[in-house]
């Protein structure tokens, strides 16, 4: 992301407005649309919520005031002209006033779940919860780690054997999410293995 200087940002252009594009920090789904003046901007900033400038109403309005909805800030970046945002935000609830996920009524879901559970992973081991599954196996160590990742490789071997789909897959989940543990608490990401993959497709 782009490095942030208020004092070079161009409000002038817009008639003391800039445009900022809202997008969902975990799916990259583009929210919403909304516009921010530099006291808009300055509120976001210090208090980690999203808050707009709102034209019709001509005063400071933080998203999800009144519905509870509100956008967190995660990540905010400038455009090359200094004169459009974009934010990465995680929403509480739906972001539209209609109910829907966006203003553009679209679901907001993970393009890419794989992915998506391999930053929760990550998350679990680098910010430790109680009654967290995950952050208990790190806490298990290597060992234990790739003990169960043997398990689950059995149980999924076993399953194979069988005809109940239901069970192989079941295993075959249990088997990819302690994978993805395992890699994670090698330090390396599934994005290593499969640049090996790559490395190794002959076409």
């Amino acid at each position: 992301m782009n490095q942030l200087n208020i004092e070079k940002l161009d409000f002038a252009k817009g008639g003391g407005l800039l445009p900022v594009i809202i997008q969902d920090m975990a799916t990259d789904k583009v929210l919403m649309l909304g516009y921010m003046n530099r006291e808009a901007l300055e509120k976001t900033l210090a208090e980690k919520r999203v808050t707009f400038y709102s034209r019709s109403k001509q005063r400071l309005w933080t998203k999800g005031e009144t519905s509870g909805n509100f956008l967190e800030l995660k990540a905010i970046a400038v455009d090359c002209d200094q004169d459009t945002l974009l934010i990465k935000a995680h929403p509480i609830g739906p972001v539209c006033h209609t109910g829907s996920d966006t203003c553009f009524q679209e679901e907001n879901r993970h393009k890419d779940f794989i992915r998506h559970l391999e930053k929760v992973i990550q998350d679990r081991k680098a910010n430790p919860q109680e009654g967290s599954y995950t952050a208990s196996l790190f806490a298990s160590g290597i060992n234990k780690v790739a003990q169960k990742v043997g398990e689950e490789a059995v149980e999924l071997v076993i399953e194979a054997k069988d005809d109940n789909k239901a069970l192989f897959l079941g295993e075959a989940a249990d088997l990819m999410y302690h994978y993805l543990v395992l890699l994670t608490a090698k330090g390396v990401a599934l994005d290593d293995v499969v640049r090996i993959l790559e490395g190794r497709h002959g076409g």
